[in-house]
């Protein structure tokens, strides 16, 4: 059985946090954020992506950032 190191887990709130918190200091979009993010700390994509999955704004800002850089199909919104 693999132990687990506490202080190794993290607050989905703190990492949204500081997701936020790179994206406005570096001046980078939220992808590159959370690729930053994880290859400062060495957390998996795959353990982000679990936490980016579980908050809709996060994911709402993800998915405009993959909309505009041409990763998604745009997809209509409502005007403002």
């Amino acid at each position: 059985m693999e132990e687990i190191n506490l202080n190794r887990m993290i607050n989905i709130t703190d990492f949204l946090l500081e997701i936020e918190h790179i994206a406005s200091d570096k001046n980078i979009d939220y992808i590159d954020a959370v690729v930053h993010y994880c290859s400062k700390t060495g957390m998996e994509i795959e353990t982000a992506a679990a936490l980016i999955k579980k908050n809709a704004k996060i994911k709402a800002k993800l998915k405009n950032d993959a909309e505009t850089l041409g990763y998604l199909p745009k997809t209509a919104k409502l005007p403002i």
